[in-house]
């Protein structure tokens, strides 16, 4: 690092337990962001610090970092950005005196295990043990900061969570496969599912991370109703007053009258009927080859023309494949069924790239902004007593 760099690098990590404005004296107006870095072999650093650095982003909220100093200014380095951000030590009794600067990283660096790890298989730039730890403790954290803060000015109203690598948690010894899981399990959700908000599409899954072989095992009337469900209070939440619901079929054809498969009359026709008795406006099963040509509309998206407002999918490929193929930079991942929001963006930790400079923030900050307009709408049902 130069020794500019390293001028400027200092100036950003701040005078640890230096004077910054009481939380505790100060209503909080803005929604508080906390931001778990994400595997630091990855590209997390670097598009958290591209979409923070933009000044229009930093006025939507509050935002708590949690990762490692070093990572988060060698990304600012590469892309020419002045550290913006004041820094305390995530374990540091004087961290609540940062909660209401407009960037607060809670720092690792000092945890000598993880980021001596982590620097001497930098190189490599792929799955590591201390890679996994490190991004799991960065996002456990974060959840344990909402669910019983020790400051409570920390308490998050939303949680957006940088790419993780699943092979580096499972060399960590983690048994979680991934966010998802992890964040139901804390939260004690028994209905959680990964639903993908992009400007011309939302999809959400009724199976995630399982083997396509094992799909059709784990389907059920209440596991394809539950998804429907959760779809379609997220999209309320989301602003659609009324939503439309596409529900995919799982075999060709939406099995074409059972000529190619019985799962949609024995499975996903009696959950569409319950999600109409429960008042839902839903059709299907539809054909997955061709549905979303319906969802997606024209362009530029024009809401009104959108025959569908969701889709659901049966099957994680089924559903992924048409939203990263329309909106790959802009589409955010959302936990539909926790009593948090959390969003993430839509890619990986794309270890080819990382440390190039070449990582488009686009996703994260659509994952941001996402995560604080549903974040106000949280707020706002729970000031005035109403759910959507």
């Amino acid at each position: 690092m130069s020794d500019d760099a390293a001028k400027r690098a200092e100036r950003g990590r701040g005078r640890e337990g230096a004077a910054a404005p009481s939380a505790a004296s100060s209503g909080r107006v803005k929604p508080v962001v906390a931001i778990s870095m994400g595997d630091p072999m990855g590209i997390g650093p670097e598009v958290i610090v591209k979409a923070l650095a933009d000044a229009e982003v930093r006025r939507w909220a509050r935002f708590h970092v949690y990762g490692f100093a070093g990572a988060l200014h060698a990304a600012a380095e590469r892309a020419g950005i002045e550290p913006f951000w004041w820094r305390v030590r995530h374990d540091s009794p004087v961290a609540e005196t940062g909660a209401l600067q407009d960037v607060l990283l809670l720092d690792y660096d000092h945890e000598a295990g993880w980021n001596a790890g982590v620097e001497a298989r930098r190189n490599e730039r792929g799955p590591t043990a201390a890679g996994g730890a490190a991004s799991f403790q960065f996002v456990d954290d974060a959840i344990a900061a909402a669910l019983s803060p020790v400051h409570p000015a920390l308490k998050p109203d939303a949680i957006v969570t940088a790419p993780i690598s699943k092979e580096a948690w499972a060399l960590a010894g983690r048994k979680e496969p991934g966010h998802t899981e992890l964040f139901a399990a804390r939260f004690h959700a028994r209905r959680v599912r990964m639903m993908f908000v992009s400007p011309r599409l939302r999809v959400i899954l009724a199976t995630a991370h399982v083997p396509l072989m094992e799909v059709r095992a784990v389907l059920s009337i209440g596991r394809v109703f539950d998804t429907i469900e959760l779809g379609h209070e997220t999209c309320r939440r989301l602003g659609v007053a009324r939503p439309r619901i596409a529900v995919c079929g799982l075999n060709p054809h939406a099995g074409e009258n059972g000529i190619l498969g019985d799962d949609e009359g024995r499975v996903i026709v009696p959950a569409i009927e319950a999600a109409r008795e429960a008042g839902m406006e839903v059709e299907g099963p539809l054909p997955g080859d061709t549905v979303f040509r319906a969802a997606l509309g024209p362009l530029p998206p024009a809401p009104d023309r959108r025959k569908f407002d969701l889709v659901v999918a049966m099957y994680h490929d089924q559903g992924l494949i048409a939203v990263k193929t329309i909106d790959f930079e802009r589409a955010v991942n959302v936990t539909a069924g926790l009593p948090i929001v959390r969003t993430s963006p839509d890619h990986g930790t794309a270890f080819d790239i990382a440390g190039k400079n070449s990582a488009d923030p686009g996703s994260m900050r659509s994952a941001i902004e996402l995560a604080v307009r549903v974040a106000g709408s949280v707020r706002s049902e729970a000031s005035s007593g109403t759910r959507s």
